[in-house]
């Protein structure tokens, strides 16, 4: 358990963190050091970790049949859309309203989106959303989802008094792009999407089975299936950055001569390792703790947690009043507790 405890803290302190690196390119468009790092995130650091820990891993997804790979990585391809309005959700909201909005959302959501897919489409041991209601366990769940978006509403609130209060040059100061509205839009798309995360690594539980019978070790087995998971969240970030590129004509940005390219190329490569960590340690985490709804509960309020210490750090809330900065605190309170609720409610189901 000691161990669990360790590893969700990893994977928790690195998703938390692992935007910081972003902020220090400078010179490059965002599309440009979003996609660089991107191919860290979801080609070169799961292929390196899958060879590392996983005996044959090319031979398990090519003798996976073709309708397992095919839902998994369609899973991976709407889940990528999730990747990238999360990002741009903390471009346009900061690091501790951004990443307290989006995971708000995506806690409610992800416990949500299940039982309302399982209603529609039944599945052997899975709950719906009516049986889910008729339970304790559902009721708190239920209850923690409305916590949530009650703390997500009292943050917006804050952020709102944030907007107002803040000048241009403040605003600018704390976070340069900073949009209560366009933030709060993508929060909500992001939210939702990220859930099919968890539907991606439930579709290629063949690949990560085979990873065990080829003797892998439990820990690591959805290595393998991550590599799937995301070559569909690299294809939604790959058309939208090159997209982004081809209207802001920034393809150029990687050998501009003024620019500090090797810096900026090796800044955008740690960000991506380091988003793909929270991944690899939250598996090792959910192994040794032996309950999803325990490390669901260690990984969200470790990342939140995290984001809010370096938004603090930078300074995202100097020169707001106390009473915008205790509503921010009162939300983030309330967000906390609710993944809290939802964790208790999950596990008694």
């Amino acid at each position: 358990m000691v161990l669990g405890i360790l590893f969700h803290t990893i994977g928790g302190i690195a998703s938390g963190s692992f935007y910081m690196p972003f902020k220090k390119v400078t010179a490059w468009a965002w599309e440009v050091f979003w996609l660089f790092g991107g191919l860290f995130s979801w080609l070169i650091a799961p292929f390196v970790a899958a060879w590392l820990t996983v005996p044959d891993f090319n031979g398990i997804i090519g003798a996976t049949e073709g309708n397992v790979k095919a839902f998994t990585y369609l899973m991976g391809l709407l889940w990528g859309i999730g990747g990238l309005t999360y990002g741009l959700g903390v471009r346009y909201l900061g690091m501790s309203l951004g990443n307290s909005v989006v995971l708000g959302f995506c806690s409610a959501f992800g416990s949500l989106v299940p039982p309302v897919y399982y209603a529609f489409h039944p599945v052997a041991g899975k709950v719906g959303i009516v049986e889910m209601a008729q339970q304790t366990g559902g009721q708190i769940v239920l209850f923690g989802v409305l916590i949530c978006l009650v703390g997500i509403a009292v943050t917006g609130r804050a952020g709102m008094r944030k907007e107002r209060e803040l000048t241009d040059d403040q605003k600018t100061a704390s976070t340069a792009e900073f949009s209560l509205v366009k933030g709060l839009i993508i929060a909500v798309i992001s939210g939702v999407l990220s859930s099919f995360f968890n539907f991606g690594i439930e579709a290629g539980k063949p690949m990560a089975e085979q990873a065990v019978v080829n003797g892998a070790n439990p820990l690591f087995q959805n290595n393998v299936t991550y590599i799937v998971v995301l070559w569909g969240g690299l294809t939604t970030n790959l058309i939208w950055c090159v997209y982004l590129m081809w209207k802001n004509r920034s393809f150029g940005d990687f050998g501009k001569k003024d620019a500090p390219n090797t810096r900026n190329a090796l800044l955008s490569a740690f960000a991506g390792t380091l988003w793909f960590l929270q991944f690899f340690f939250y598996g090792m985490g959910e192994s040794r703790l032996g309950n999803g709804a325990s490390s669901w509960i260690l990984h969200m309020a470790t990342i939140i947690l995290t984001a809010n210490a370096w938004g603090l750090l930078l300074k995202e809330w100097q020169g707001v009043s106390k009473a915008t900065f205790r509503t921010f605190l009162l939300g983030l309170a309330l967000i906390i507790a609710s993944i809290f609720l939802v964790g208790i409610g999950n596990a008694m189901k």
